[in-house]
Order: C-alpha cells, then structure tokens, then sequence
C-alpha cells in the first residue's frame, strides 16, 4: 500500500473528515515520529480513500 501523498495534494485534503488511530505506541516512520495514523481503504484499482464517519461534531467533539 502506498501513501496518501502519492494519492491527494496535501491543500486538496484540507476540511475532509477522517477516521484517525491515535494512542499508539511512538514509531519512526521514514524518519519522523508517529503516534496515529489516518484509516484509509484502498480501491481494486489501488487507489486510496479516506474512511470517515459523518457524524455531525465527530466524537468527542463539543
């Protein structure tokens, strides 16, 4: 699976609700420190989709 850079334009993905994994233990990834990850789902033709929940506020969100 690849990226989400080699799929969307990081000023394109601005304002889009996404699922996100967080509490995780720290990771290096490429070099940079990770806690969470955005959830996305790949396509049959290999391409990747956010996967959100549209729920009005989001959880945990007052």
């Amino acid at each position: 699976m690849s990226g989400i850079a080699e799929h969307y334009e990081p000023e394109k993905i601005i304002g889009t609700k996404v699922v996100l994994v967080a509490n995780l233990a720290p990771r290096a990834l490429r070099g940079i420190e990770s806690q969470g990850m955005i959830l996305m789902a790949e396509d049959e033709n290999m391409k990747l989709h956010f996967v959100n929940a549209d729920i009005e506020g989001g959880f945990g969100v007052k």
